[in-house]
């Protein structure tokens, strides 16, 4: 490979970082290596172009003389003896198996090989579901919840041990928690059948909790509300859901506020709307009502003469606080007029000297309604 470059081998440009003449070279050494290519000659002399030329550009003072000199640089007696299984490459110029395995690895999610894996295993979270009344979530309370979970193991620490000993490694898979064979050019991994995927055997389980290293306990915790919770809020206390295996840590728990209904108010947002019943006489003569608020007063409205079913008045900063403690929203009150009912003698006598003198100005929408249907019911006879 006198005449032949060492970027064009690898199949990269002069300006390649280390990490595409890695890939390059990765590619390349799978699809010629002699292992997946038995008996092939040239897939051997082109494996062995290829060693040589990552050895050479993968270092830099050899790359930068290679850019400086060419092959010159290394004709000194400082040659390569053929590049095949003399160059120390990141696989070990060994077989194919060994480069599969270094790729494997770092697919998993490298620095596996070697090193002991951990066998902590984190607590799962918990949810908490909390109903409270519209009026703490306008004020805002502290709750105490009683809260069923796990919690480490106290004799133990955790460990799973019996106290006075430790967690031994697994001598199968030597703490990886996993075992490896290799079938033909493949790596199969699987889960260690001793250990069962921790890493660790206990020789003498601990007493109090069976060797899990946590044991189940009720914890009490008290939750602080805020003013202006809305329904489906969600609280997060970190650390407060299970406690973790094998040293692990705690999950969190997640508390779901809920908003029992309320028999005056509904609520959306900071909104409070409300309905009202307004006596035929109040509305008709005008007159002052009072309603209740949230915050423990009596609001006055006045209403004005002839007011009709549906009419809204917005009371300012009535409503419910905002969660980010921007202020209050407005309670929306909406008027239905009521009609009497259980009338004495002398109220219906009233009424009834009241319609006698009726001119159809009282009620204009009424009269405008059976003008209209009776201009329709003409039209329908014609």
């Amino acid at each position: 490979m006198a005449d032949t470059d060492y970027y064009e081998v690898l199949g990269v440009d002069r300006q390649a970082d280390d990490k595409a003449l890695k890939s390059a070279y990765r590619k390349l050494a799978m699809q010629y290596h002699p292992d997946r290519n038995p008996g092939d000659a040239a897939a051997e002399a082109r494996f062995k172009e290829i060693s040589e030329a990552y050895d050479v550009l993968k270092d830099p003072q050899k790359r930068a003389a290679y850019d400086r000199y060419g092959k010159a640089a290394f004709s000194g007696g400082g040659g390569f003896g053929g590049g095949f299984g003399g160059g120390a490459h990141d696989f070990g110029g060994g077989s194919f198996a060994d480069i599969f395995e270094n790729i494997f690895d770092e697919f998993m999610g490298g620095g596996r090989r070697g090193g002991n894996r951990s066998s902590a295993v984190r607590g799962s979270d918990l949810r908490y579901n909390l109903e409270i009344s519209l009026e703490d979530a306008y004020r805002g309370r502290t709750e105490t919840i009683t809260v069923p979970t796990t919690v480490s193991c106290e004799p133990c620490n955790g460990s799973g041990a019996e106290p006075g000993t430790e967690p031994e490694t697994c001598p199968t898979c030597q703490g990886m928690g996993k075992v490896r064979a290799t079938q033909g050019f493949f790596m199969v991994e699987r889960t260690c059948p001793t250990c069962r995927g921790t890493g660790r055997i206990i020789a003498q389980p601990c007493r109090a909790c069976g060797g899990m290293g946590r044991v189940e306990k009720e914890k009490s915790l008290q939750v602080k509300i805020p003013a202006g919770v809305d329904e489906g809020t969600r609280i997060r206390l970190a650390g407060e859901g299970e406690a973790g295996m094998r040293g692990g840590p705690p999950g969190d728990l997640y508390i779901f506020v809920s908003l029992k209904p309320h028999p005056i108010f509904e609520r959306e947002g900071t909104t409070l709307f409300c309905e009202v019943p307004v006596s035929i006489s109040t509305v008709a003569l005008g007159g002052e009502i009072e309603v209740p608020t949230l915050d423990g007063t009596r609001a006055k409205v006045k209403i004005p003469a002839g007011t009709q079913t549906g009419k809204q008045f917005r009371l300012r900063g009535k409503g419910m606080p905002s969660l980010n403690g921007s202020g209050l929203g407005d309670l929306v009150l909406q008027i239905t007029v009521e009609t009497p009912v259980n009338l004495t003698k002398r109220q219906r006598e009233l009424l009834q000297e009241f319609c006698e003198i009726e001119t159809g100005e009282q009620c204009p929408q009424s009269t405008g309604f059976f003008s209209r249907l009776k201009g329709l019911w003409e039209d329908l006879t014609d």
